[in-house]
């Protein structure tokens, strides 16, 4: 079955291997050590706002609704000009928009959904339980004490939290703080991020014999821009250790943090450990007990932190939400996100090798009777390739330890649309 290991020799290699390699838990842990909130902060134009990350608690400046206004279209009456009447004259219209006026003695007022109750009213007839007849009104019952009256401060108190520091704007959030009167927020500065590709494989323009085009670069700053972060596209690098030191030497004086994918594992070609620190760069932790995504390198050059990504597509991917999601969280003062938040249910059978946790693109067949999301695996866990990922709803993961998987047995997962945002 897909993924079955069979073992040869005694092992030892393999439990050494594991040895050197990082947790997870360790793995983030390294990510995140050296990143902090970021402390500049910015006006941001309402109409600029949605993406970015909240600076300080925004504040109602007054109660909401701002005045008593009727919840509906009808009559505007003081209950009891009613007492032993069924019908009111109609002492005029009021209409969203209107100034606030008095309701005459004796009369009732149309009146429309929104606008200010007339001074002395103390109920609205809804226009369903109502007969207009132009000059005078005939109420079939008479309503209730303030009945589809909302009353001024009834939604929200002046100085209520209308959104929390470290919150990043929705289009929800557009709409309450113009509801507030509100053109502006403080916001967190962009992250500064740098991304580039390593190797001479990667074609740039048309494809020489023997090139890929590279897909990791485009993925990494659409990713980045996508977690709110503003990104500088630093190119292509070649596979020489000494232009790949130059490009890196200087970079920590514009960034809060640099993305590499490609030449981080142990080939002849995979020389970014040793180009980084000839640049001035620290290296804090390597290789991570994960598949796909083993060779990942967390760093630091000067003030900026550097994550150092494998060259293959998926591996770079689980990576990014991985490791690097996090990172741009904590720069935003936000909490890290958890990868895979999501309980499940597995919806197949699955056989592989334990000893690292595995991450694989899943797409959602169904529901069980509890109501939990019953997941299809896709793909044979071929990191290069992304094709399985364009079909997914979602990735899975399962623990290191873990060496087989059966039908309805629990999973944890990450949806890629979650709470508005495609992730």
């Amino acid at each position: 079955m897909d993924g079955t290991h069979v073992s040869t020799g005694c092992g030892c290699d393999d439990l050494a291997e594991m040895q050197r390699l990082l947790s997870l838990s360790a793995a983030r842990d390294l990510a995140l050590a050296n990143l902090f909130p970021i402390h500049d902060r910015e006006i941001v134009p309402l109409a600029q706002a949605i993406g970015r990350t909240a600076a300080t608690d925004v504040i109602a400046p007054s109660a909401m609704p701002f005045f008593d206004n009727s919840a509906m279209d009808g009559f505007a009456l003081r209950l009891s000009d009613l007492k032993g009447r069924c019908c009111l004259p109609v002492a005029g219209t009021v209409a969203a928009g209107d100034a606030p006026c008095d309701l005459p003695e004796g009369a009732a007022m149309r009146i429309y959904t929104g606008a200010p109750l007339p001074k002395g009213a103390d109920a609205v007839a809804m226009i369903e339980a109502c007969i207009d007849k132009t000059r005078k009104v005939h109420f079939s019952s008479p309503p209730k004490p303030g009945a589809n009256i909302r009353r001024a401060g009834s939604d929200q108190d002046a100085g209520q939290v209308l959104l929390e520091a470290g919150n990043r704007v929705g289009a929800h959030h557009i709409g309450l703080l113009a509801a507030n009167g509100m053109d502006a927020i403080e916001a967190v500065r962009r992250p500064r991020i740098a991304v580039f590709s390593t190797g001479d494989e990667l074609g740039q323009g048309p494809r020489a014999p023997g090139q890929i085009h590279d897909a990791n670069r485009p993925m990494l700053l659409a990713l980045a821009q996508q977690a709110g972060a503003e990104v500088t596209d630093l190119g292509i690098l070649p596979d020489d250790p000494h232009i790949t030191a130059a490009a890196l030497a200087g970079l920590e004086a514009g960034f809060d943090l640099i993305l590499s994918s490609g030449a981080v594992s142990m080939g002849g070609k995979d020389h970014i450990r040793s180009a980084f620190i000839a640049a001035g760069g620290t290296v804090h932790g390597w290789r991570v007990a994960l598949k796909p995504g083993k060779p990942v390198m967390f760093g630091s050059l000067g003030a900026a932190a550097f994550t150092g990504l494998p060259g293959n597509p998926f591996a770079v991917f689980v990576g990014f939400h991985m490791f690097v999601r996090p990172q741009l969280d904590r720069l935003l003062g936000a909490s890290p996100e958890t990868f895979a938040p999501v309980p499940a249910v597995a919806g197949f059978e699955w056989v592989r090798k334990s000893g690292r946790a595995e991450v694989f693109p899943v797409r959602l067949a169904s529901y069980t009777s509890a109501g939990l999301p019953v997941l299809n695996r896709l793909g044979q866990s071929v990191s290069a390739t992304l094709l399985p990922l364009g079909g997914a709803d979602g990735l899975a993961i399962v623990p290191a330890e873990c060496c087989e998987i059966t039908p309805d047995a629990p999973l944890f997962w990450r949806p890629f649309c979650q709470g508005g945002y495609i992730s």
